[in-house]
């Protein structure tokens, strides 16, 4: 019987071991489960701030500023077209006073670029509304690029808008 008591012995710290190791898996998964509920109830947001990461506060959109191309641009149809010339007022439009200024100074490249990419055109591919805006995106394009070669942000330059467009 002498030897009943050490496998008794044995037997009680491994079965208490066993209880130790439920208990710590139970309170993992209660706890695990818990912290899943919350994420899920809360939508998985977690404050910026808590986070580490820096809160991003929303961006303030300033107000669109026109610069005007004053005169409009007039140029010649070739020869043989019904319509001999056409007039355009450009405005460009921008939210960046930086860039208000940087049209400003470099209005006779502006000028020099969009004489020529209208100069170029024939009356069919302006004559329709489509035709019109594909003018227009090329148009904003091309100021991009000036603004690009510059070293300044092209995407400050939000629009082109042609504001007197006469063909006769």
């Amino acid at each position: 019987m002498s030897d009943a008591k050490p496998a008794a012995a044995k037997a009680a710290p491994a079965k208490s071991r066993k209880k130790l190791l439920i208990i710590i898996l139970a309170a993992v998964v209660v706890l695990g489960g818990g912290g899943a509920g919350a994420w899920f109830a809360l939508g998985g947001k977690v404050d910026a701030t808590k986070a580490g990461a820096k809160k991003h506060e929303p961006e303030v959109r300033l107000p669109a500023q026109f610069v005007a191309l004053d005169p409009p641009f007039v140029v010649n149809f070739g020869p043989g077209s019904s319509v001999r010339f056409l007039q355009v007022a450009v405005q460009l439009m921008t939210r960046d006073p930086h860039v208000v200024e940087f049209l400003g100074r470099n209005t006779p490249i502006i000028r020099n670029d969009l004489l020529l990419l209208f100069g170029n055109k024939q009356v069919e591919e302006v004559s329709s509304n489509e035709g019109k805006e594909a003018l227009r995106a090329a148009a904003l394009a091309a100021v991009r690029k000036i603004i690009a070669a510059e070293g300044e942000k092209p995407d400050a330059l939000e629009a082109v808008y042609f504001t007197s467009f006469v063909m006769q």
